[in-house]
Parts: structure tokens; sequence; C-alpha cells
């Protein structure tokens, strides 16, 4: 019979290129293909998930487990991803449901334990709480105790396939307690709440409860519970299912040992299989059909029914709509593993194109951040050289006022004035001193820097006492004890106005210096009536004009290095006046 299922298969090849209806379950599965493959195309992960969900339970009310499972962890993988707590409870009890379906009751009590412990609800943590324990517990009073408590629950929430299939674990509790008549109530109960909105479910519990009194021998229930299924409308109007439940009524009477009521019945399911278009079915009874013509030694009547069914296998196969459904969905299938497949290589692409524009943008700061960090290195050593080069010139004490100074010393020495010379060195001494101990300050308090530029005039005054007189005048407003200022900056001014001015004139002179306040600005004046800059320069002999003039290129470069250094804005003008030289020093304060 071999040559049977060969024809059998070549025609169910040819016959899935035509076009048909396609059945609910079908046209389910591929609209919410459609949809998927639009929320994979828009990054809608939320609505990608809700279609693996729904795939995978049109699945499941088919009956289909596993492919029901396999859904099931696709949108459960992306629920976790988003964190929906809600929806992944609802998927992970579906998908501890189907797994128990297929008898993993190991990975269903793990997922039911994962559904009760998100916790969005207290009935459905309860629900799944009672499931997880019903499958752990080795005690039949455990999972009846965890049966019952579903049982409430689902009735107080109307849920009528969580109630049937409740119902029917109970069933299997009070089978394995032999507890007969409790355990047909239950199964009773399960099919008469599951036929009024899942056939499908009703089916399966109509067998169970067959199986069940068939079990215990007792073939008049089992036939009496076949007949009353196929008079439900959900088996009347669903041919298919209709020739497979007439084909188990078979079972029954062959397994009752009335063989001759189930020919019959196989001859009915095998016209109505032939008329509807159902080749597989048609196939079944005809094996079926076959074995007891063999065990009845009826050779004739086999081999009539085989011709007829070769016969009309052309027209059987073409009319079979259940080849094209899974045709459609095998193609569905292929359809989504490819979408997935190209999501993959997306994702994938994005990933490395990310992990680049991340290296890159990585480097991009790397380099930014050496850049910056060499350039502010290098700014702290151009600070750090500015102050060694300003402490260096702060220390520098202008070499004609030190040498002049000793000279006036041994001047006094030289014609026997002793007193003269012990004053001035005291005053030398005292102003040495000053300038030592905020040699190392860039800003001293404006009153010690007045104290030095005082004792200095005090010192040159001893020394050319015929020459010149000085005064010293200071704005009120200014706060002597807060306002700072840099260090011996003014002396060498009044150095140059007494050594290169003053000391020249044929009668006494006059050196005023002023300190007033301008705005934000420290106004510094210092007026001299000696002999003026042109005039000086050409006093000079040749080996003084070849010398550079220390004392005013030192304190030109501190000016420019306190200006950079600390942006002090301080400007420096020195001019001839019609009598003398004018000095003026401004600064930020």
């Amino acid at each position: 019979m071999n040559l049977v299922r060969f024809f059998v298969l070549v025609f169910m090849m040819i016959s899935v290129n035509n076009l048909y209806s396609q059945s609910k379950e079908t046209q389910e599965v591929v609209a919410e293909t459609s949809k998927l493959k639009k929320a994979v195309e828009t990054k809608n992960e939320s609505a990608e998930a809700e279609s693996y969900y729904n795939i995978g339970e049109t699945f499941f009310n088919d009956r289909n487990f596993s492919k029901s499972e396999e859904y099931f962890i696709k949108s459960k993988n992306i629920y976790e991803k988003l964190n929906d707590k809600q929806n992944l409870e609802k998927v992970i009890r579906k998908l501890a449901q189907s797994q128990e379906n297929q008898n993993k009751l190991k990975s269903a009590q793990s997922n039911y334990q994962k559904a009760s412990k998100i916790g969005y609800s207290k009935s459905k943590r309860s629900l799944n709480a009672n499931d997880a324990s019903r499958l752990s517990s080795p005690a039949s009073e455990n999972k009846a105790e965890a049966i019952q408590s579903n049982i409430h629950i689902s009735e107080k929430e109307n849920n009528k396939q969580d109630l049937a299939a409740s119902y029917s674990q109970m069933a299997d509790v009070n089978i394995e307690n032999k507890n007969i008549p409790q355990a047909e109530e239950n199964l009773n109960t399960a099919y008469q709440i599951s036929k009024e909105q899942a056939p499908q479910q009703a089916l399966a519990i109509n067998q169970k409860l067959t199986n069940f009194y068939v079990d215990n021998k007792d073939f008049d229930k089992a036939i009496e519970a076949k007949k009353s299924v196929l008079k439900e409308n959900f088996v009347k109007e669903n041919s298919q299912k209709k020739v497979e439940q007439i084909q188990e009524l078979a079972e029954i009477y062959i397994k009752k040992n009335d063989p001759k009521e189930a020919i019959v019945l196989l001859k009915n399911a095998y016209e109505i299989a032939l008329q509807k278009g159902h080749t597989l079915e048609a196939q079944k009874s005809v094996k079926k059909l076959d074995s007891l013509y063999n065990i009845s030694e009826n050779t004739d009547a086999s081999v009539k029914l085989y011709r007829d069914f070769l016969g009309k296998l052309p027209d059987l196969v073409s009319k079979d709509k259940s080849l094209v459904d899974n045709k459609i969905l095998e193609d569905t299938e292929q359809k989504i593993s490819q979408l997935l497949q190209e999501k993959k290589l997306k994702d994938e692409l994005i990933r490395k194109k990310n992990i680049f524009n991340y290296s890159l943008i990585g480097v991009l700061v790397l380099l930014t951040g050496l850049i910056i960090f060499i350039f502010r290195t290098l700014k702290k050593v151009q600070i750090k050289n500015k102050k060694i080069a300003l402490q260096s010139l702060r220390r520098e004490m202008n070499p004609h006022f030190i040498f002049n100074s000793l000279n006036s010393v041994n001047h006094f020495i030289a014609t026997n004035n002793e007193l003269e010379a012990n004053q001035y060195l005291t005053k030398f001494s005292k102003l040495m001193r000053g300038v030592m101990e905020n040699s190392s300050e860039d800003f001293i308090p404006f009153q010690q820097e007045l104290d030095l530029l005082q004792n200095y005039l005090a010192l040159e005054k001893t020394r050319f006492a015929d020459k010149f007189d000085y005064e010293i005048e200071v704005d009120e407003s200014l706060n002597t004890q807060n306002l700072k200022v840099p260090g011996m900056l003014i002396q060498p001014f009044l150095e140059n106005a007494v050594w290169h001015g003053l000391r020249y004139r044929t009668d006494k002179g006059f050196l005023s210096l002023k300190f007033t306040k301008n705005n934000d600005f420290l106004k510094i004046t210092i007026k001299d009536n000696g002999i003026g800059i042109e005039e000086s320069k050409k006093q000079k002999t040749e080996h003084q004009k070849t010398r550079e003039g220390r004392g005013m290129k030192n304190t030109l470069e501190r000016i420019k290095l306190l200006n950079d250094l600390y942006k002090k804005n301080i400007i420096c003008t020195v001019k001839d006046s019609e009598n003398g030289v004018f000095v003026e020093v401004s600064m930020i304060i």
C-alpha cells in the first residue's frame, strides 16, 4: 500500500499551487504576520511582541502547543527587554501552559513561578503560584487544594478557558485517587464550560473523557460521549472535525469488539472526507477499513476500496483546502523566519556601525582631551616660566642703586663724616631688609610699598641733600592696608629722576610722587624738574651710552609679565615735560 502514500504525496505537492479560501486560523496568522512586518520595519518592539503573542495564541487555541511555545518565547524575550510586567506575566503564563500540554513539566513549573513573582495583579500572582505548586507537589491533597483555589479565582474572573483546564486537572487528581465518579463529573463540567468559547479545548477534554471511559471498559459511556460531541455545532459545521470524531467513535467500537459498526462509521467518514476534500482523513479511513477487512479476510472489499480511493484521489486533492492552509502557514513561517533574519542582520549592522561611531567619537574625545591636556600643560609651563622670570626680575636690585649707595658710604667715610655714613648705612640696611622680605611675592600690601619708597627717597635725600626736596601724596580714598601692588615697581622711576635728572641741577630741584584713585584704577604720577631725558642722554659718557639701563628694562619686563599673568592692565608712560620728566603708571585695583 506504499503506492497509495506515493500518490497522496504527489497530488499534495501539485495542489498547494492552487488558490483557496483560508481557514480562520490561517487568516489570523497571516494577518498578524503582516502586522509583525510593519512593527519590525517601524522598530515598534511593543507591537512586535504583541504580534508574536497573538500568533502563539492562535496556535495554542488550535492545540499546536509546540508552535505556540516557539512564538510565546519570542514575545517573552521582547517584553522582558521592555520591562512590560503586565504583558510579560500574561505571556509567561501562556508559555507555561504550552509547555505543560507538551508534558515539559519542569519548564512549565519554572515559568509558572516566574509569572507569579512578577506579581502584576494579586489574582494572577495566586493563579500562577497555585499552578507552580500543583506541578511541584507530589501529594494529591496539595494538588487538589491548589486546583480548587484556581477554580475560585477563574470563576470570580469569568475565565472560562482556565476554569475548564482546572476542572480537567482536578479530574487527573481524582483518577489518581481512584475516585472515578468525581473524575467523570470533573471532565463533564470541564467539557460543558469549554464548549461555549473554546471548541478545540472542548474536543480535547471530550477525548480525555472518552479515553477515561475506555480505560475503565465503560464503552457505552464512551460511545455516548463521542456521539454527544458529534451533535455540537462546532463539529457539525467543521467537516474535518466531524470526520475526525467519527473516526474516534469507530475506534471505540473496534475496542468494544464491534467491527461491523466501526466499518459503517469509517465508510461514512470516508465519504464525507471525499466530498469535502480532506485527503489525509480519507487516507486514514481507508487504512483503518483495510485493517478491518484484513481481519475478516475480505480481500475483495479492500481492493475495491483502494481502487476507488486512487480513482478519486486527483479530485480529492484538488479540493483539499487544508493542504493549502498548511502550505500558507509554512510559507508564512518562512517569511517570519526571514523577517527575523533580516532584523538580526540589520541589528548587527547597526551594532557594528554604532561601535565604529562610538569608537570614532571615543578617539576624537581622547584626542581632544589629549590636546587640551597638552595645551593646559604648556600653559602651566608658560605661566610657571613667567613666574620664575618675574621672581628673578623682582629679586634684582637696580645695579646703579646698589653701586651708588655703596659709593655714597665710601664718600662719607672718605670725608671723615662718620655720623653721616652710619645714618646712611642704617637707612640702606632698612631698605634692603624690606626689599628682601618682599622679594618672594608678586604683590605686597600698598602700605609696605609706600614705606619702602619713603625709605628709598629718604636715603637719596641723605646723599643729595642740596639737590632736591620731595613730597609723597596719597589719596585718602585708597585702602592702604587691603590694597596690593607690585613691589618696588616705582623705585626705578624715582632713581632715574634723582640720578639722571635732579642731581645735575645747579640749584635745588623738586620730586613729586602721587597716588590717586580713578574709578577702578590706581594712578601713580612722578614729576621732577630735573634736566630731562634728552639732556640727560647728551651728558652721558661714551662708556655710559654703551651700557644698557638694567633698571628700566627690568621694570618694563616686569610690567609685561604682570599683565600676562594677572591681567592688571598696567600702563606706563614716560615723557619729557616743560620742566623735567613726567611719569604716569596706572593699573587695575
